[in-house]
C-alpha cells in the first residue's frame, strides 16, 4: 500500500504542477495564439484554447456531444483507470506508473473542462516548417503512460516469443 501512497503523491505534484503552469499561461498571455519563443526554432509557449481531444478533434461538435465526449466519457473512464491502479499495485512498478500517470493528466485535463469548457495549452516543439501540435503536461503524463505500456506489451510479446521458441528446442 506504500507504493499506492507514494503514486498518489505523485499523481497530486503532477495535477498541481499541471494547473499552475496553465494558470500562468492564461495569466501571461494576452491573446490566444500568442506565443514566447524558449529556444529559438525549436519550442515556444504558445497560448491555446483546446476545445477538442487530442489535435482538437471534436471541437466543432455539438454541445451535447462534446459534454458526452469531454466531461462523462472522461470522468468514467477515469473512475475506471483508478480501479486498474489499485489492481496493480501489487504487480510491476511500471504498470502503477502508467495507471497514475494516465490518471493525472485524466484529471488535470478534466479540470479545464469542468472549469473552462476547454483546456489550455501551451507547450509548442516546432523544427523549421514542421509543427507539432500544442500539448500541456497532463497531455505529456498520459503520452509517456502510453510509452511505457507500449513497451511493457512489447516486452511481454517478446517474452512470449522466447519462450515459444524454447518450447520448440
Amino acid at each position: 500500500m506504500a507504493r499506492f501512497w507514494k503514486l498518489l503523491v505523485l499523481m497530486c505534484f503532477l495535477i498541481i504542477i499541471d494547473q499552475l503552469v496553465k494558470g500562468w499561461t492564461q495569466t501571461e498571455f494576452q491573446v490566444e495564439g500568442q506565443s514566447i519563443t524558449v529556444i529559438d526554432g525549436f519550442f515556444n509557449l504558445t497560448y491555446v484554447k483546446n476545445t477538442g481531444a487530442a489535435f482538437g478533434m471534436g471541437g466543432q461538435a455539438a454541445p451535447f456531444l462534446r459534454m458526452i465526449m469531454f466531461l462523462a466519457v472522461p470522468t468514467i473512464f477515469s473512475f475506471w483507470v483508478l480501479v486498474m491502479l489499485f489492481k496493480s499495485i501489487k504487480g510491476t512498478f511500471h504498470m502503477s506508473l502508467a495507471y497514475a500517470l494516465i490518471l493525472a493528466g485524466a484529471v488535470g485535463n478534466l479540470i479545464d473542462r469542468f472549469t473552462l469548457g476547454y483546456v489550455v495549452d501551451m507547450l509548442h516543439f516546432y523544427f523549421r516548417t514542421y509543427h507539432f501540435y500544442v500539448f500541456n503536461i497532463a497531455d505529456s503524463c498520459i503520452t509517456i503512460a502510453a510509452f511505457i505500456l507500449i513497451g511493457d506489451m512489447v516486452w511481454h510479446a517478446r517474452l512470449k516469443h522466447k519462450s515459444t521458441q524454447e518450447q520448440k528446442s
